[in-house]
Protein backbone atom coordinates (compact mmCIF):
# COMPACT_ATOMS: atom_id res chain seq x y z
CA UNK A 1 0.00 0.00 0.00
CA UNK A 2 2.72 2.37 0.76
CA UNK A 3 4.67 1.74 -1.94
CA UNK A 4 1.51 2.41 -4.16
CA UNK A 5 0.94 5.97 -2.57
CA UNK A 6 4.37 7.18 -3.18
CA UNK A 7 3.49 7.75 -7.60
CA UNK A 8 0.38 9.15 -6.86
CA UNK A 9 1.70 11.74 -4.01
CA UNK A 10 4.32 12.47 -6.43
CA UNK A 11 2.12 13.23 -8.78
CA UNK A 12 0.16 15.54 -6.45
CA UNK A 13 3.58 17.25 -5.66
CA UNK A 14 4.42 17.76 -8.88
CA UNK A 15 0.63 18.95 -10.14
CA UNK A 16 0.57 21.68 -7.34
CA UNK A 17 4.05 22.85 -8.06
CA UNK A 18 3.11 22.88 -11.59
CA UNK A 19 0.05 25.01 -10.73
CA UNK A 20 1.99 27.33 -8.81
CA UNK A 21 4.39 27.95 -10.75
CA UNK A 22 1.72 28.67 -13.92
CA UNK A 23 0.41 31.28 -10.96
CA UNK A 24 3.73 33.34 -11.03
CA UNK A 25 2.67 36.44 -12.09
CA UNK A 26 4.65 37.86 -14.73
CA UNK A 27 7.82 40.30 -13.94
CA UNK A 28 7.50 43.78 -16.02
CA UNK A 29 11.14 45.52 -15.20
CA UNK A 30 10.93 49.05 -15.56
CA UNK A 31 13.64 51.32 -14.35
CA UNK A 32 14.05 52.04 -10.66
CA UNK A 33 14.92 55.47 -11.27
CA UNK A 34 11.26 57.22 -11.74
CA UNK A 35 11.23 58.56 -15.55
CA UNK A 36 7.82 61.27 -15.06
CA UNK A 37 5.44 60.82 -16.84
CA UNK A 38 5.91 57.28 -18.15
CA UNK A 39 6.84 55.78 -14.74
CA UNK A 40 7.05 57.34 -11.36
CA UNK A 41 5.85 57.32 -7.72
CA UNK A 42 2.40 58.46 -6.42
CA UNK A 43 1.96 60.44 -3.14
CA UNK A 44 0.89 57.00 -2.08
CA UNK A 45 3.90 55.15 -2.96
CA UNK A 46 2.30 53.16 -5.81
CA UNK A 47 4.26 52.76 -9.31
CA UNK A 48 2.26 54.62 -12.22
CA UNK A 49 2.64 56.60 -15.18
CA UNK A 50 2.06 55.52 -18.62
CA UNK A 51 3.83 52.44 -19.51
CA UNK A 52 2.57 51.72 -16.13
CA UNK A 53 -1.19 51.88 -16.60
CA UNK A 54 -0.49 50.75 -20.32
CA UNK A 55 1.34 47.42 -18.99
CA UNK A 56 -1.60 47.50 -16.67
CA UNK A 57 -3.79 46.88 -19.85
CA UNK A 58 -1.89 44.71 -21.92
CA UNK A 59 -1.62 42.11 -19.05
CA UNK A 60 -5.78 42.23 -18.81
CA UNK A 61 -5.78 41.23 -22.47
CA UNK A 62 -3.27 38.57 -22.11
CA UNK A 63 -5.82 37.77 -18.77
CA UNK A 64 -1.93 37.53 -17.15
CA UNK A 65 -1.39 37.91 -13.83
CA UNK A 66 1.35 40.64 -13.75
CA UNK A 67 3.73 42.72 -11.05
CA UNK A 68 6.09 45.98 -11.74
CA UNK A 69 9.08 45.08 -11.01
CA UNK A 70 11.85 47.94 -10.64
CA UNK A 71 15.46 47.65 -11.78
CA UNK A 72 18.39 49.90 -12.07
CA UNK A 73 18.44 50.90 -15.79
CA UNK A 74 21.90 49.96 -16.37
CA UNK A 75 21.07 46.45 -15.48
CA UNK A 76 18.03 45.74 -16.60
CA UNK A 77 19.03 44.32 -19.80
CA UNK A 78 21.21 41.38 -17.98
CA UNK A 79 18.39 41.14 -15.34
CA UNK A 80 15.84 40.10 -18.45
CA UNK A 81 18.68 37.85 -19.78
CA UNK A 82 19.09 36.27 -16.00
CA UNK A 83 15.13 35.72 -15.79
CA UNK A 84 15.18 37.85 -12.70
CA UNK A 85 12.13 39.77 -14.59
CA UNK A 86 10.28 38.28 -17.61
CA UNK A 87 10.16 41.35 -20.01
CA UNK A 88 11.20 45.50 -20.09
CA UNK A 89 8.54 48.09 -20.21
CA UNK A 90 10.31 51.38 -19.85
CA UNK A 91 10.79 53.25 -23.53
CA UNK A 92 13.16 51.22 -24.76
CA UNK A 93 13.57 51.82 -28.29
CA UNK A 94 13.50 48.66 -30.90
CA UNK A 95 17.29 49.17 -32.24
CA UNK A 96 19.47 46.84 -34.00
CA UNK A 97 22.33 46.94 -31.33
CA UNK A 98 19.67 45.77 -29.03
CA UNK A 99 18.24 43.25 -31.00
CA UNK A 100 21.50 41.59 -31.06
CA UNK A 101 20.99 40.23 -27.08
CA UNK A 102 17.36 40.29 -26.67
CA UNK A 103 14.63 40.46 -28.71
CA UNK A 104 11.35 42.67 -28.89
CA UNK A 105 7.52 42.98 -29.14
CA UNK A 106 6.32 45.39 -31.95
CA UNK A 107 6.34 49.02 -31.30
CA UNK A 108 3.37 50.58 -29.07
CA UNK A 109 4.62 54.17 -29.20
CA UNK A 110 7.45 56.72 -30.74
CA UNK A 111 8.60 59.98 -30.05
CA UNK A 112 11.99 61.76 -31.05
CA UNK A 113 14.53 62.94 -28.48
CA UNK A 114 14.54 66.86 -27.07
CA UNK A 115 17.02 69.60 -26.96
CA UNK A 116 16.01 71.26 -23.49
CA UNK A 117 18.04 75.08 -22.67
CA UNK A 118 18.11 78.44 -21.29
CA UNK A 119 15.06 80.62 -23.13
CA UNK A 120 17.77 83.13 -23.56
CA UNK A 121 19.92 80.97 -25.02
CA UNK A 122 20.91 81.28 -28.84
CA UNK A 123 20.76 77.98 -29.68
CA UNK A 124 20.78 76.61 -33.47
CA UNK A 125 21.00 72.77 -33.83
CA UNK A 126 23.38 71.25 -34.27
CA UNK A 127 26.01 73.76 -35.26
CA UNK A 128 25.62 75.95 -32.39
CA UNK A 129 26.48 73.07 -30.00
CA UNK A 130 29.82 73.92 -30.62
CA UNK A 131 31.71 74.54 -27.14
CA UNK A 132 28.76 73.64 -25.32
CA UNK A 133 28.54 71.20 -22.38
CA UNK A 134 25.33 68.58 -23.28
CA UNK A 135 23.97 66.16 -20.94
CA UNK A 136 22.43 63.03 -21.54
CA UNK A 137 21.15 59.84 -19.98
CA UNK A 138 24.19 56.48 -20.74
CA UNK A 139 22.57 53.48 -22.12
CA UNK A 140 19.55 55.57 -24.35
CA UNK A 141 18.60 55.86 -27.72
CA UNK A 142 19.61 59.74 -27.03
CA UNK A 143 23.17 58.92 -26.04
CA UNK A 144 23.52 56.31 -28.75
CA UNK A 145 22.51 59.38 -31.49
CA UNK A 146 24.94 61.90 -29.61
CA UNK A 147 28.03 59.63 -29.81
CA UNK A 148 27.04 59.11 -33.51
CA UNK A 149 25.60 62.01 -34.80
CA UNK A 150 26.96 64.82 -32.46
CA UNK A 151 30.72 64.31 -31.81
CA UNK A 152 31.77 66.17 -34.71
CA UNK A 153 29.99 69.28 -33.72
CA UNK A 154 32.66 70.09 -30.74
CA UNK A 155 30.15 69.92 -28.06
CA UNK A 156 31.19 68.28 -24.75
CA UNK A 157 29.03 64.98 -24.28
CA UNK A 158 28.68 64.15 -20.61
CA UNK A 159 26.75 60.98 -20.01
CA UNK A 160 24.92 60.35 -16.44
CA UNK A 161 23.24 57.16 -15.13
CA UNK A 162 19.59 58.86 -14.19
CA UNK A 163 17.21 61.15 -16.41
CA UNK A 164 16.77 63.51 -13.25
CA UNK A 165 20.38 63.52 -12.37
CA UNK A 166 20.81 65.48 -16.00
CA UNK A 167 17.86 67.43 -15.41
CA UNK A 168 19.12 69.09 -12.07
CA UNK A 169 22.26 69.78 -13.33
CA UNK A 170 20.81 71.80 -16.40
CA UNK A 171 19.01 73.82 -13.54
CA UNK A 172 21.70 74.04 -11.58
CA UNK A 173 24.00 75.43 -14.61
CA UNK A 174 26.00 72.83 -14.76
CA UNK A 175 25.34 71.94 -18.15
CA UNK A 176 24.20 74.26 -21.42
CA UNK A 177 21.64 71.98 -22.94
CA UNK A 178 21.02 68.09 -22.54
CA UNK A 179 19.02 65.48 -25.00
CA UNK A 180 16.02 63.35 -23.54
CA UNK A 181 12.72 61.87 -25.20
CA UNK A 182 10.33 65.02 -26.09
CA UNK A 183 7.61 64.13 -24.02
CA UNK A 184 9.37 63.85 -20.97
CA UNK A 185 11.29 67.27 -21.40
CA UNK A 186 7.71 68.25 -22.19
CA UNK A 187 7.03 67.45 -18.45
CA UNK A 188 10.18 68.88 -17.35
CA UNK A 189 10.40 72.29 -18.82
CA UNK A 190 6.61 72.84 -16.73
CA UNK A 191 8.12 72.46 -14.02
CA UNK A 192 8.03 75.63 -11.83
CA UNK A 193 11.57 75.50 -11.36
CA UNK A 194 12.32 75.09 -14.89
CA UNK A 195 9.79 78.32 -16.14
CA UNK A 196 13.75 79.88 -17.46
CA UNK A 197 14.03 76.95 -19.47
CA UNK A 198 12.33 75.75 -23.14
CA UNK A 199 12.41 72.75 -26.16
CA UNK A 200 14.70 74.32 -28.53
CA UNK A 201 14.09 71.51 -31.47
CA UNK A 202 13.86 68.08 -31.81
CA UNK A 203 16.72 65.31 -32.97
CA UNK A 204 16.10 64.60 -36.80
CA UNK A 205 15.12 60.68 -37.34
CA UNK A 206 18.27 58.78 -37.11
CA UNK A 207 19.61 55.08 -37.03
CA UNK A 208 20.35 55.39 -33.18
CA UNK A 209 16.30 55.57 -32.58
CA UNK A 210 15.42 52.73 -34.24
CA UNK A 211 11.67 51.57 -34.69
CA UNK A 212 9.96 53.33 -32.39
CA UNK A 213 9.64 51.42 -28.55
CA UNK A 214 8.81 47.99 -27.98
CA UNK A 215 8.66 45.39 -25.31
CA UNK A 216 11.93 43.85 -24.72
CA UNK A 217 11.81 40.15 -23.99
CA UNK A 218 14.27 36.93 -24.34
CA UNK A 219 15.42 35.72 -27.35
CA UNK A 220 13.45 32.65 -28.17
CA UNK A 221 10.33 33.36 -25.96
CA UNK A 222 8.15 33.37 -28.66
CA UNK A 223 4.55 32.34 -26.78
CA UNK A 224 5.28 35.49 -24.77
CA UNK A 225 5.79 37.42 -27.83
CA UNK A 226 2.81 36.48 -29.53
CA UNK A 227 0.37 37.10 -26.57
CA UNK A 228 1.72 40.21 -26.13
CA UNK A 229 1.69 41.67 -29.80
CA UNK A 230 -2.06 40.17 -29.40
CA UNK A 231 -2.54 42.50 -26.00
CA UNK A 232 -0.55 45.33 -27.83
CA UNK A 233 -2.63 45.64 -30.99
CA UNK A 234 -6.03 45.18 -29.11
CA UNK A 235 -5.19 48.31 -26.25
CA UNK A 236 -4.10 50.02 -29.89
CA UNK A 237 -7.24 48.99 -31.64
CA UNK A 238 -9.59 49.79 -28.95
CA UNK A 239 -8.50 53.00 -28.24
CA UNK A 240 -6.42 52.65 -24.83
CA UNK A 241 -3.72 53.17 -25.90
CA UNK A 242 -4.46 56.62 -26.98
CA UNK A 243 -6.72 57.08 -24.14
CA UNK A 244 -3.41 56.89 -21.70
CA UNK A 245 -1.25 58.86 -24.00
CA UNK A 246 -3.91 61.67 -24.51
CA UNK A 247 -4.26 62.21 -20.40
CA UNK A 248 -0.53 62.03 -19.80
CA UNK A 249 0.75 63.65 -22.50
CA UNK A 250 -1.87 65.73 -24.21
CA UNK A 251 -1.33 64.16 -27.81
CA UNK A 252 -1.17 60.66 -29.15
CA UNK A 253 2.03 59.13 -29.33
CA UNK A 254 0.46 55.46 -30.24
CA UNK A 255 1.76 53.63 -33.23
CA UNK A 256 0.39 50.72 -34.90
Amino acid sequence: MQRSLIPAIALSLATLGATAHAEEPLKIGISAEPYPPFTYTSSEGEWTGFEVELAESICDAMQAKCEITPTGWSGIIPSLKSERIDMIMNSMSITEARKKVIDFTDPYYFTPGAYVAAKDAELSLPEGLDSLVLGVQSATTNATFARQALRDTGVDIRLYDQAEQVNRDLLSGRLDVILADEIAMTELVERDEASDYEIKGTAPHHEAYGEGVGIGIRQGDDDLKTKLNAAIKKVQQDGTCTRLSEEYFGTDVCVG
